[in-house]
């Protein structure tokens, strides 16, 4: 349902499953990517930069909501 549909898409796609290690957090909280080592890293696997304009923020707003979700429950 959610599947990259372009090219690019795919490009961004693989580049939000690079950046693991690249989370910005606070005692607690995951807040975000560090944006400018995303968009490094994007810019060095020749993603188009519009492309990661476009979708990283989408896609990060989500992985933000998602792993605090994990982190308030009980089991994490």
């Amino acid at each position: 349902m959610n599947r990259p549909e372009t090219p690019e898409g795919w490009q961004v796609w693989d580049l939000v499953g690079r950046l693991g290690g690249q989370l910005r957090v606070l005692p607690g909280a995951v807040i975000g990517w560090d944006m400018s080592a995303a968009l490094a890293l994007g810019h060095a696997l020749g993603v188009p930069p519009l492309a990661m304009a476009e979708l990283l923020p989408v896609i990060e707003a989500v992985m933000v909501a998602k792993l605090n979700e994990q982190m308030e429950r009980p089991n994490g």
